[in-house]
Order: C-alpha cells, then sequence, then structure tokens
C-alpha cells in the first residue's frame, strides 16, 4: 500500500493528506460528507442517516480543533460541528480496497504457490491463506476434495454463493456426443474466458476433477495479465484498440439466445486492467474501416498466439480429487483433447462471483486483528 500521512492544521483550518510524499488539501465538502457521528452514521450498518447529495456546494471549514495526532474536530461553514478519526480515511486511498495485489505469473512459476488443502479451508487462518493465494494469483489448486458431486458446491460456498445460470446451479463436463456446448466433446479447447455473452459474467469457475481415466485432456491455465504486459509493448495501438472496441458475443441453444458487447480488454472503474474476455468460438469482429480492422484483427491474433505460447500457458493433468478455482476474466482455461474410449474424464463445474472471496478475506482479516 501507499504511504499515507495526515496534517492537522488548526492555523488555516485545514486537513491535509500526504500521499507517497505528495500533499493535498481535503475538500470541505468531502469531509462533510464523511462526518461519523451517531446522528448522521447508523452505528451498526455505517449506512448514513442523512442525504449528501443535498449538501450546499460552498461548503468551508470554519474551524478545526486538533484532538490527538489523528483525531480532531471540524466545524463548517453550514452550523455542523463534529469530531472525526482520520484513520477511518485510509480505505478511500486504498485502490485494492484491502485486497493483496495481483501478482502476474508466467508458466515457470514454482506450483507449489497455487496448492491449499481442502481441510485448511475450514480454518480461518486456512482460509485466509486460500483466498489470499487466490486474489493474488487469480488462481488456486484445491487437494484432497472429496471425489462427490456435492464436495464442488461445498467448497465453492466456503469462498462465496453459487452463481446458477442456464447450465443449472453446477455443471459436469464429460464428453456428449451433439451436446450444445463444445466443452462437453472431447476436441481441444484453446484458452478462454467462460460465458463472455452473459451480463455480468461469471467472476470465478471451480472445476472438480472426479475421474481421468482417459491419461489425456490436460487442463490448461494462462495468466492474461502477464500477456497483455507482452502485447502492449509489441501492439500498444491495437492493444488499445481490444480496450475500447466492443465486440460481439452469442451464445444460444433449445431454451436461451445470450448475446452481449463488451471490450476483448477488461479493465475496472479505476481503469485498472483486470483481465480479458476472450473466446474465439463465440466472438465476431467489430465493423471497422478496412485500416482499423487490420489493427484490430492483428492484435487479437497476436493474443491468441501469446495465451497459448509455452512462455505463458501451464499445461497439467488435474488429478481425482483435485479442485481448480481461478478468475474467470483474468486466469484463461482450456483443454488438450482427448479420446473418451480410453477412460472416462469427468469434471463438475460451478461459478461464483468474484466479490464474495474479497469480501470475506476482509472480514476475517478484521476478525483475526481482533483477535
Amino acid at each position: 500500500m501507499q504511504s499515507l500521512n495526515y496534517r492537522i492544521d488548526e492555523q488555516q483550518a485545514r486537513v491535509l493528506a500526504s500521499i507517497d510524499g505528495k500533499e493535498i488539501t481535503l475538500p470541505a465538502l468531502w469531509l462533510r460528507e464523511r462526518c461519523q457521528d451517531t446522528e448522521n452514521v447508523d452505528k451498526t450498518t455505517k449506512h448514513r442517516l442523512f442525504d449528501p447529495h443535498q449538501l450546499d456546494t460552498d461548503l468551508a471549514l470554519t474551524r478545526v480543533e486538533k484532538k490527538s495526532a489523528m483525531r480532531a474536530n471540524l466545524t463548517f461553514s453550514d452550523g455542523y460541528s463534529g469530531e472525526y478519526d482520520l484513520s477511518e480515511f485510509n480505505a478511500d486511498f486504498d485502490h485494492l480496497d484491502g485486497a493483496p495485489a495481483p501478482r502476474p505469473w508466467k508458466s515457470d512459476i514454482d506450483k507449489s504457490v497455487f496448492h491449499v488443502d481442502y481441510h485448511s479451508l475450514h480454518t480461518d487462518k486456512g482460509l485466509i491463506a486460500g483466498i489470499e493465494k487466490f486474489l493474488t494469483y487469480g488462481v488456486i489448486i484445491v487437494d484432497n476434495v472429496p471425489q462427490n458431486l456435492e464436495a464442488t458446491i461445498e467448497v465453492a460456498e466456503i469462498f462465496g454463493h453459487v452463481r446458477e445460470t442456464n447450465f443449472g446451479k453446477s455443471f459436469e463436463v464429460y464428453s456428449r456426443p451433439n451436446s450444445s456446448d463444445l466443452a462437453y466433446r472431447s476436441v481441444p479447447l484453446g484458452p478462454h474466458t467462460d460465458n463472455p455473452y452473459r451480463d455480468p459474467m461469471p467472476g470465478i469457475q471451480l472445476l472438480h476433477c472426479l475421474q481421468n481415466q482417459a491419461g489425456e485432456g490436460l487442463s490448461t491455465l494462462v495468466d492474461s495479465l502477464s500477456v497483455l504486459e507482452q502485447l502492449k509493448k509489441e501492439q500498444p495501438e491495437g492493444y488499445k484498440m481490444l480496450s475500447e472496441v466492443p465486440v460481439r458475443f452469442r451464445h444460444f441453444d433449445s431454451e436461451v439466445d445470450l448475446v452481449e458487447r463488451r471490450t476483448i480488454i477488461e479493465s475496472d472503474a479505476t481503469g485498472k486492467v483486470t483481465g480479458i474476455a476472450y473466446s474465439p468460438r463465440l466472438d465476431n469482429l467489430p465493423l471497422l474501416n478496412d485500416e482499423d480492422l487490420i489493427t484490430f484483427h492483428n492484435a487479437r491474433k497476436r493474443l491468441g498466439q501469446l495465451l497459448s505460447a509455452p512462455e505463458y500457458e501451464w499445461k497439467f493433468c488435474l488429478q481425482p480429487g483435485q479442485l481448480q478455482m481461478f478468475h474467470n476474466t483474468r486466469v484463461l482455461h482450456g483443454r488438450t483433447g482427448f479420446d473418451p474410449n480410453k477412460g472416462l474424464r469427468h469434471l463438475h463445474g460451478a461459478y461464483i462471483d468474484y466479490d464474495a472471496p474479497k469480501g470475506r478475506y476482509k472480514l476475517l482479516k478484521q476478525k483475526m486483528r481482533g483477535q
């Protein structure tokens, strides 16, 4: 986290924040909205009991009284006066919102950093460690998971709430001729994002190996954050287009026809890149002039090459009793082809949303600090 300090200036009636050595004056309106007394903020929920949208824009600080290094009484031109704990502002400057910083990785990473034990997830300490690994690398491999369908849902609910889709609350992945999705065939699947045609896309996917008698059908994972760093160096203009020009994704079957338009490179509200929406089986080139279309296509083509390059893509055999859980838009997954006649390859999957593990991580950290 960045360096953060506060300064209370009684003489000029100011409160200042120093962020990585750069000092700024906190605006009166910004401070007034963040009043902390129980008459204006519910003690339990921390919800406001007033409407800050109706505050006057010409608010000013009329008096600042320092109580301690981190506490001050602030008086405003609208007549409000209240005591403030300046440490309550820390969260406003934490753009990771209490989560560990993502750490991009390539295929040569020590894979032991991904592994967690199923039994450890049933303790607060073990769950914090598991979520921290997941938020850092975008993937974990859970070992020693009971080989039944119920265990998949159990692990999903340790981290969050199961997201039901048209595929059901969960789904079983094994070879089915004439199925409505190629995931249920034995053909190879390149690195891809699941459900880019859905709004919102599932944030997290879990795939639990129940059987793998075929000895084939290797799982593949690749961190798009590392790939995007390279793509931006090689093709900055194309990278920009993939970040700004939406494409159309579609899935249909006998029960539903889903269409969504979104950019291939995904960013959060702060502009930080979070991953990609990528599925060559489901997208369509946008209609652009010839020059822009070539730029866009070349960037998309190079993105696909990098996602499958040995430097970035990790291939491994997911063993029975192992469950891979990955951030759907950050860590893309795939599979090599296999011969279903050699034996059953049976995975059980589910989706959860990305916000739940982040929220549980913060709450558990607070709980541990309190203890």
